[in-house]
């Protein structure tokens, strides 16, 4: 019995002694009292998930290989919000006759940005079920292929409306960093891009490295929009072509790179047993209870990690038609909800600021040219201090003394208070940017590249604690998770930014920005019943995990 009238009517001692999928031992001695002396661990942490004896498990890969695997998946969704974002610092370029003629308003030239963030997410309906079914490797190659050809596209095309559909398919294109590049590093945290990106670090990295690991990502992958909003003025000084060329070439390279160095991550392994309560009483009760020897099955026989075999050219692990269904089955998962909303509020707030920012910096007082793009400075230092803030605290929430010496069950809502500091940044930083651009004084640039900067330090930080709270708690749905949070980052970020062009020029930044603050800060508020009933969702959710 599993609902949530049985999860909600238990008292807080069978709360904290339920362990439903996500929450784990990393104490060694509770765990080998339970599973046998051949639980493997580092010294002093039990390794979660279990790796399996084959070489081709990628959380027995070396460290290199773990550390290429993410450096290509990272630079992967860097490359995807660079080729996103590089264009609203061109705007005010695009809206003279030097490139239209008729020009384009900036309202209109907005959705250049619109399309791409909506297909960003949006493919992921179908990329995650691929790579599910036929492996990350492929889908990921194929996707980056389509983003390099959509690239030489944009760079030749003529009309507005040519550019729009270039600009569409090349979201198309980058949609697997968001997802697939994040099962690998899933697959490597439990190894180490947006969707197929998230679960390839999973896969690599286990529970107590994967913090660090997933921070490395999502730090590149929020510098992507604002290095690309730097330096889009800059490129496109030389031609608006050149905008489209930069991201031709370091998308061939990129290309190149995950075709030589990223092996396919997608592993089926073993699962112990889960603990159940009553084993869990039986650890507390027996200190000084022996470890039984227990009689091993002959191990099977795996050949060499070679390079034609990290290929696996023939997995397929089907059905594809479930495949397809599975994503939207997880919006039945409380956690799902909490973290799609945070990813989408965050991402909807940097992408209409690297989009308006520029353009209101270009013009006076402030005329700053081609150098307008600069006004995403203060977001690039915001990540920095993201960046650190997430390696520093993000594993320490759950590798404490309590659940390494003392046997205490380490649980994925631990992560969640990490997230809070920024969340709350950011809600203030849109605030901040609002209204210090409706002031429009020759000092206030100063205010707005704070807002930037504190609302990219929330981007950084809270996803990757929400990334790292699905993949804890819901690990073998974690793919299909990250499907229905793109989606609905996709939906919120389109929204935001094809209408927020017009809506500045109407109503000024103030009333605009304001809005998505309090949409924001609402959804920041929501982290506290899921850290306080958490547990109890995923008690009451155990049978569909």
């Amino acid at each position: 019995m599993s609902g949530f009238r049985h999860a909600f009517s238990l008292s807080k001692q069978q709360v904290r002694d339920a362990v439903p999928p996500g929450t784990v031992s990393l104490s060694i001695h509770s765990h080998q009292i339970l599973h046998g002396s051949s639980t493997r661990h580092t010294g002093e942490l039990i390794l979660v998930p279990q790796p399996s004896a084959d070489p081709a498990d990628p959380l027995n890969w070396a460290t290199w290989r773990k550390a290429t695997v993410l450096t290509c998946v990272s630079v992967y969704a860097f490359i995807g919000n660079f080729t996103s974002s590089s264009i609203a610092s061109a705007f005010p370029l695009y809206a003279t006759p030097l490139a239209f003629n008729p020009p384009i308003s900036m309202g209109r030239l907005s959705h250049l940005v619109a399309v791409n963030v909506l297909m960003m997410g949006a493919s992921n309906i179908w990329w995650v079920p691929l790579a599910n079914t036929f492996g990350r490797r492929p889908v990921s190659l194929i996707s980056i292929l389509i983003l390099l050809f959509c690239s030489m596209w944009a760079g030749l095309a003529k009309s507005f409306e040519s550019l729009l559909a270039a600009r569409f398919f090349m979201g198309v294109g980058v949609g697997p960093a968001d997802t697939s590049m994040a099962s690998i590093l899933f697959e490597l945290v439990l190894l180490l891009m947006m969707e197929v990106a998230p679960n390839m670090i999973g896969e690599i990295y286990f529970t107590h490295q994967r913090g660090k690991a997933m921070g490395f990502y999502t730090a590149l992958l929020c510098l992507g929009s604002l290095v690309g909003g730097i330096s889009g003025g800059y490129i496109a000084a030389h031609g608006l072509e050149w905008l489209h060329w930069v991201n031709v070439i370091i998308t061939a390279i990129l290309f190149a790179a995950c075709l030589l160095f990223v092996p396919e991550t997608l592993y089926i392994r073993d699962e112990p047993a889960p603990i159940l309560a009553t084993e869990k009483s039986a650890i507390k009760e027996g200190e000084s209870a022996q470890i039984e020897e227990v009689t091993n099955s002959p191990q099977t026989q795996y050949s060499d990690f070679t390079f034609l075999r990290s290929l696996k050219i023939n997995t397929y692990h089907g059905n594809l038609t479930r495949n397809f269904i599975a994503p939207w089955l997880t919006l039945r998962l409380p956690g799902v909800w909490l973290v799609m909303l945070w990813y989408a509020g965050l991402v909807g707030g940097i992408v209409t600021l690297s989009s308006v920012g520029p353009t209101l910096v270009a013009y006076p007082p402030y005329s700053w040219g081609k150098n307008a793009g600069l006004i995403n400075v203060g977001g690039v230092i915001g990540s920095f201090l993201g960046a650190a803030a997430t390696v520093a605290l993000a594993d320490r929430a759950i590798v404490t003394k309590k659940t390494v010496k003392d046997g205490e069950l380490s649980e994925p809502e631990a992560r969640l208070p990490v997230a809070l500091p920024g969340l709350v940044l950011a809600t203030v930083g849109l605030w901040v940017f609002g209204f210090c651009a409706e002031a429009a004084t020759p000092k206030m640039w100063i205010g707005m590249q704070f807002g930037i900067g504190m609302l990219a330090f929330g981007l950084m930080q809270a996803p990757s604690v929400g990334f790292n709270y699905v993949i804890d708690s819901y690990r073998s749905l974690s793919a299909d998770c990250f499907v229905a949070i793109t989606c609905m980052r996709a939906v919120i970020s389109f929204s935001w930014t094809f209408f927020v062009g017009t809506w500045v020029e109407k109503a000024g930044p103030a009333v605009p920005f304001g809005v998505f603050g309090g949409i924001l800060g609402f959804f920041a508020l929501l982290l506290f019943p899921q850290w306080y009933w958490g547990k109890r969702t995923r008690i009451a959710t155990a049978n569909w995990v």
